[in-house]
């Protein structure tokens, strides 16, 4: 029988599904569940040792010796802190240490309670990963643990290997053990294909074997994937990308998924390329897929990524190097179509057409979709834009590759990202931005070197008007001056402090006008184009192209 405390379970299942035989275990109260639970496991075989100072180093010869990761595990309190000799040792010789630490409850650290303080991090930059595993109470919080646990045994062989430490707080009562079996957790594999090409052969054909495959391409580098990367592969699986992946525009898959797939529209194997998506649709279908979906993940950054919550293989490595590698293992199955890529090539197209025909009114939509219909045609040019409703509407109109600053999704720094690009090219910079974002960041015009390429199309609503698609939020007394900040500033102003040309439009005759104005030549400052809307209008007309995807 196995403890009561999930988080122990969970913990003790995935050291067994990543191998590990052998756990220098030392006494102690509040790590007994987790001891209980070594001794417990035939296939882990426990060894004691009393003194924390010592048993580091026992653990560290094991390894030595077994060329494998050995646990070490300790109670609460000082008991860790003796560990942090052996554990320097083995992060100086690259050994692979797996520290376990028993704590206390969070809420009782510097409460003058006995054996508490803070463990977390308490090994400092000797430990190639540290985790704390929550107690989990729902299913989030279970995948959270389980991410935890997958990340730190993972690092033990990464970079060349090394220590990391968990860190497992218990709440009493410690001592209960009517678990009959250890849950099934899932585990997290890593291939290295620039390294070793053997496991991409037996992994790739899981990928060209499987019916329904879908490759999926968050944000990348303008050049990082081009469309001839693909191949071989489109046709065979479905590919889906937003405009901050790859020069080719967007699928518009966002739209598509404004309302419940059917079944035949769910893949059965999933690649996912890249870093950051906008699309949440696209995050939620994702963590609604059937459990038994493979999802794999490839990150050049050689971190796990675990976004759709569902993760089964991470490959480590440059997005272009793993296609290219999937395709040297493709022979059986080359010039393979599949009914799946052609039902979702054919809807998307039948949603293309519906864009296509859809004509807003006044609002920061139809200024978006003008600039970018000029844009088409303009082969000098790159364009910057805003995040919130800024992308979001780039991911509907531009036909192009998009930058954004989508790496943590911040309001702020978007005008002095386009403005420092424009310092170093002679192309075009257009920098699509929603007000907030502007003002924050309107330091980026008071420079002197800033020169007539950079063009600054600015959508001005008086406020954070993504807020506005959240109906709840219109109960609150906060809503409009703290949570969307309403206001009634003009850029014209600025634009006169800094010697930046200036135009307003109002209406769609002023608006045609002015983004006509936004493209001519102009050799000495920035030009800034001023759209005046109204957000519950941009809202309403928002709302109205969703509703036509739902039907």
């Amino acid at each position: 029988m196995y403890s009561n405390k999930t988080n122990v379970n969970i913990l003790t299942a995935l050291l067994l599904k990543h191998g590990i035989s052998d756990a220098v275990v030392c006494p102690g109260s509040r790590n007994a569940p987790i001891v209980h639970n070594l001794v417990e496991c035939k296939d882990i075989e426990c060894h004691s040792v009393t003194d924390e100072r010592s048993a580091g180093f026992y653990a560290l010869g094991m390894a030595q010796a077994i060329h494998a990761p050995v646990v070490v595990c300790v109670t609460s309190g000082t008991a860790l802190l003796n560990l942090l000799p052996a554990v320097a040792e083995a992060y100086y010789q690259h050994v692979p240490l797996i520290v376990i630490s028993a704590d206390r409850p969070p809420q009782w650290i510097d409460q003058l309670d006995g054996q508490t303080l803070p463990q977390q991090d308490a090994l400092g930059r000797f430990v190639k990963k540290a985790v704390s595993l929550p107690e989990p109470h729902n299913n989030e919080e279970h995948w959270y643990c389980n991410r935890l646990v997958n990340e730190a045994l993972r690092a033990t062989r990464l970079h060349g290997g090394g220590p990391v430490h968990i860190n497992v707080p218990l709440t009493e009562p410690l001592y209960e053990f009517t678990t009959k079996k250890l849950p099934d957790e899932r585990t997290i594999t890593v291939f290295y294909p620039r390294n070793d090409e053997r496991p991409m052969e037996i992994a790739s054909p899981l990928f060209w074997k499987s019916k329904k495959p879908m490759i999926i391409v968050g944000q990348l580098s303008e050049n990082d994937l081009m469309a001839e990367d693909f191949v071989g592969i489109s046709g065979f699986a479905g590919v889906l990308n937003e405009t901050l992946s790859f020069n080719c525009g967007a699928c518009h898959f966002d739209e598509l998924l404004c309302k419940k797939l059917p079944k035949e529209y769910l893949p059965d194997f999933v690649l996912y390329l890249g870093n950051m998506l906008v699309s949440k649709r696209m995050k939620e279908f994702l963590r609604q897929l059937p459990p038994e979906t493979p999802i794999w993940a490839v990150s050049e950054d050689e971190q796990i990524h675990d976004t759709f919550q569902s993760l089964d293989c991470v490959i480590f490595g440059h997005p272009a190097d793993v296609l290219a590698n999937l395709k040297k293992h493709c022979d059986k199955w080359k010039d393979r179509t599949t009914p799946f890529f052609d039902r979702w090539d054919e809807t998307l197209a039948e949603v293309d057409e519906n864009i296509e025909n859809f004509t807003p009114d006044y609002s920061q939509m139809a200024a978006v979709k003008c600039l970018e219909k000029d844009l088409e045609e303009d082969d000098n040019c790159v364009t910057h834009y805003g995040n919130s409703m800024a992308v979001r509407l780039a991911n509907i109109y531009a036909t192009h590759y998009v930058y954004c600053n989508r790496g943590v999704n911040g309001i702020e720094g978007t005008l002095s990202t386009a403005a420092g690009f424009s310092l170093v090219t002679d192309q075009t910079v257009y920098c699509i931005l929603g007000d907030l974002s502007f003002f924050y960041d309107s330091n980026a015009l008071w420079n002197e070197e800033l020169r007539g390429n950079l063009r600054i199309l600015l959508l001005n609503n008086g406020g954070g008007g993504i807020f506005e698609k959240f109906e709840e939020l219109q109960k609150s007394a906060a809503r409009e001056r703290f949570v969307m900040a309403k206001h009634h500033t003009s850029a014209e102003g600025i634009c006169q402090s800094y010697h930046v040309a200036y135009l307003a439009a109002q209406n769609m005759d002023e608006l045609e006008e002015g983004i006509n104005w936004l493209q001519q030549d102009q050799d000495e400052r920035p030009m800034l184009l001023e759209v005046f809307t109204d957000s519950a209008n941009d809202a309403k007309i928002m709302k109205a192209y969703y509703d036509r995807f739902k039907k």
